[in-house]
C-alpha cells in the first residue's frame, strides 16, 4: 500500500521490487549496483530520466502498467550490452523507439505494448541475436513488415498489432526465416495483398508438436514474459506464452486472395484468426490437419463454397467463426460442430444443416422436393387411371386375381401411394357389394 518514495537510500541492493503498490510522482532511481529493478503496477506519472542509463549493472528494467509519459531515453539502446529485459508496456510513452541497440546485445525481451510510440521499427534490433519476445503492439508505428527480423534465430513472439503498418508482405529467398516463431500477431493494421505464403513456409516451430515441451523457467526467478492475444473471441494478457500458445493472427487488415493450403502444415497452431479481411475462394481442406487448434476465425471475408468435411475431425476446436461470408452447402457433422451456435454461421444464406436449419438432406433441398412432388402427382394420377381399369378385371376374373394384379402394379411402382390406393380399393369393393345386394333384394321383391 506504499504511496510515495522520493529516493532509494540503500546503495548495495541487487534487486529492488516495488511492484503492485500505489506509488505516485516521478520514477525513483536506484543505485548503480542494482541489477533487477521492478516498479510496475503503480501510479508513477513522470518522465523517465536519462540518468537511468547510468545504471551500468542493470539487467532487468520493468516499469510496466504505470502512467509514465514522455520519450524513452535513446541511451537505453546503448545500455543493451547488459540489459536482458526491457518492459515498459501500458504507459503513455511517446516519441520513437531507441534506435541504437548495440552489436551482440543480450536483450531477450522487449515489451513496449500499449503506448503512443511512433516512427519505424529500428533496424538495429537485428543486433539482438538472443531476442525471444518483441511486443510493439498498440502504438502508432508507421512502417512496412520487418521481414529482416526473421534473421533472429531465437525470436518466438512477434506482436505488431494495432499500429499503422502497411503494404504487402514480400516473399523472401532466405532459406531460414523465423525458425522459432510461435506467436505472430499483425492484426489491426493496413497490410494488403495476398497472405504471405512464403512466410508460412518458414515457420518451422509451428510444424511440429512436441509432447515433451515444458513450461519455460522464469528468467533468474524474477520475470515472466506476457503478451496480449485474442483467443476464442476474447482479448487476454497471457503469461508463460511460449509454452501455452501457438498463434497466427492476421485479422482486421486488407489481405485478399485465397487462403493458402500451406497453413494446414502448421499443425502446432492453437489459434488462427484471419477475420475481417477480403479473402476469397474456398476454405482449404488442409485446415483439417490442425489437430490441436482451439480457435478458428475466418469471419467477415468473401469466402465461398462448402465448409470442408475435414474440419469435423478437429476435436480440440472450441471456437469457430465463419460468419459473414458466401458459404453454402451442408454444415459438417461432428462432435465439436454439434456445440456451435447460429452466430458461428450468420450471414451465409446458402448454408444448411444444424444449427441453421432442421436438417441437411432432401428436406434441405426445396427445389428437388418440388420436382419430386410434381412427379409423385403425375405418377399417382397415371397409376390411378390404370388401376381403375383393373377393378372390372378383378370382378370378371375373381376378386383374388384382381387384387393380385393390383398388388403387382403397386409393387412395381413407388410405394408412397400404397395407403391411398388401398383405401380407394376398399371403398370400391364395399360399394359394389352394396349395389349387388340391392339388386338382389329388388329381384326378390
Amino acid at each position: 500500500m506504499l504511496t510515495s518514495m522520493d529516493s532509494i537510500p540503500l546503495q548495495s541492493l541487487d534487486t529492488i521490487d516495488l511492484r503492485s503498490n500505489f506509488l505516485k510522482g516521478s520514477l525513483p532511481i536506484p543505485a548503480n549496483c542494482t541489477r533487477y529493478f521492478f516498479i510496475s503496477e503503480n501510479n508513477l506519472n513522470g518522465e523517465i530520466p536519462s540518468s537511468l542509463c547510468n545504471l551500468m549493472s542493470l539487467r532487468m528494467l520493468v516499469l510496466a502498467n504505470n502512467n509514465l509519459r514522455g520519450a524513452i531515453p535513446q541511451c537505453l539502446g546503448n545500455m543493451s550490452y547488459n540489459l536482458v529485459v526491457l518492459d515498459m508496456h501500458h504507459n503513455n510513452l511517446s516519441g520513437t523507439l531507441p534506435t541504437t541497440f548495440s552489436i551482440e546485445c543480450p536483450l531477450r525481451s522487449l515489451n513496449l505494448h500499449g503506448n503512443k510510440l511512433h516512427g519505424k521499427i529500428p533496424r538495429s534490433l537485428v543486433n539482438c541475436k538472443s531476442l525471444q519476445v518483441l511486443d510493439l503492439g498498440d502504438n502508432h508505428l508507421i512502417d512496412t513488415f520487418p521481414m529482416w527480423l526473421g534473421a533472429l534465430p531465437e525470436l518466438q513472439v512477434l506482436s505488431l498489432r494495432s499500429n499503422k503498418l502497411h503494404g504487402s508482405i514480400q516473399p523472401t529467398r532466405i532459406e531460414s526465416m523465423f525458425p522459432e516463431l510461435r506467436i505472430i500477431d499483425l492484426s489491426h493494421n493496413v497490410f494488403s495483398g495476398n497472405l504471405p505464403t512464403s512466410l508460412f513456409q518458414h515457420l518451422k516451430a509451428m510444424r511440429t508438436i512436441d509432447p515433451l515441451m515444458k513450461a519455460p523457467s522464469n528468467l533468474d526467478g524474477y520475470y515472466q514474459d506476457s503478451v496480449v492475444v485474442v483467443t476464442k473471441g476474447l482479448e487476454l494478457e497471457v503469461v508463460r506464452i511460449l509454452f501455452l500458445y501457438t498463434t497466427i493472427d492476421l485479422s482486421s487488415n486488407k489481405f485478399d486472395g485465397h487462403i493458402p493450403s500451406v497453413l494446414g502444415d502448421l499443425i502446432a497452431l492453437r489459434v488462427m484468426n484471419l477475420s475481417h479481411n477480403g479473402l476469397n475462394g474456398h476454405i482449404p481442406s488442409s485446415l483439417g490437419n490442425l489437430s490441436v487448434v482451439e480457435s478458428l476465425d475466418l469471419s467477415f471475408n468473401q469466402l465461398s463454397g462448402e465448409i470442408p468435411k475435414q474440419l469435423a475431425s478437429l476435436t480440440y476446436l472450441e471456437f469457430l467463426k465463419l460468419s459473414h461470408n458466401h458459404l453454402e452447402g451442408c454444415i459438417p457433422k461432428g462432435h465439436q460442430f454439434a456445440t456451435f451456435e447460429n452466430n458461428s454461421y450468420d450471414g451465409n444464406d446458402g448454408l444448411r444443416g444444424f444449427p441453421v436449419s432442421e436438417g441437411c438432406g432432401s428436406s434441405g433441398m426445396p427445389k428437388t422436393n418440388k420436382t419430386t412432388h410434381v412427379l409423385d402427382q403425375e405418377s399417382s394420377s397415371t397409376f390411378l387411371s390404370e388401376f381403375r381399369k383393373t377393378v372390372p378385371m378383378g370382378y370378371g376374373s375373381g376378386l383374388i386375381i384382381g387384387l393380385s394384379i393390383a398388388y403387382f402394379m403397386l409393387s412395381s411402382r413407388n410405394s408412397n401411394w400404397l395407403s391411398r390406393i388401398t383405401e380407394e380399393l376398399e371403398y370400391r369393393i364395399v360399394m359394389r357389394r352394396r349395389k349387388k345386394k340391392q339388386r338382389g333384394r329388388q329381384r326378390r321383391h
